[in-house]
C-alpha cells in the first residue's frame, strides 16, 4: 500500500517533475541505450559525460563510469530529491531545483564554496536530500559532508 501511495502522489502531485524525468529516461535509457537500474522506488540511468547527478521525481540521472563510492553516495542523495518531489510537488522547482542548479553551476557559488571551504551539502535543499535519502533507504552515505 505504501508503494502504491508513493507512485500515486508522484504521478499526480509531482506529475510535471516526473514527466520531465520520463522524457529523459526515454531519451537516454530507451533510445540511446544507457545503462539503468532500479534503486528503491526510482530508476537510475547512467549517462556518459563529466557531470554529477540530477533527479526528476522517480527518475535519477547520474554520470556513467564514476567510482563506486561517489556513485553510492550520489544515488542516496538523488533519492532524497525524489522524496522532496513527493512532498513539494510542483513547488519542488522553486524550493529545490532552481536553488540547487544555481548552487551547483554558477561560478560565484562554486568560487564561494571553494574559497571558504564550504560543503556543497551546506545548502538547505542539498543537506535535506542527504538526510531524506539516508532515511528512506536506510543506507548511510560515506563521504557526503
Amino acid at each position: 500500500m505504501k508503494k502504491f501511495l508513493f507512485y500515486l502522489i508522484q504521478w499526480t502531485w509531482a506529475l510535471p517533475i516526473n514527466l520531465i524525468g520520463l522524457i529523459g529516461y526515454l531519451i537516454f535509457a530507451v533510445i540511446r541505450g544507457c545503462r539503468h537500474e532500479r534503486f528503491y522506488n526510482a530508476t537510475v540511468t547512467y549517462v556518459p559525460g563529466n557531470w554529477g547527478g540530477i533527479s526528476f521525481g522517480t527518475f535519477i540521472f547520474m554520470r556513467e563510469g564514476a567510482d563506486e563510492e561517489w556513485s553510492y553516495d550520489t544515488r542516496i542523495h538523488e533519492y532524497g530529491h525524489t522524496w522532496q518531489a513527493l512532498l513539494l510537488g510542483p513547488l519542488w522547482f522553486l524550493v529545490v531545483a532552481i536553488p540547487s542548479f544555481i548552487w551547483c553551476n554558477f561560478k560565484p557559488c562554486i568560487n564561494y564554496r571553494k574559497n571558504n571551504n564550504v560543503s556543497y551539502y551546506s545548502l538547505y535543499c542539498e543537506g535535506w536530500a542527504n538526510s531524506w535519502g539516508q532515511k528512506a533507504t536506510g543506507l548511510k552515505q560515506k563521504n557526503a559532508k
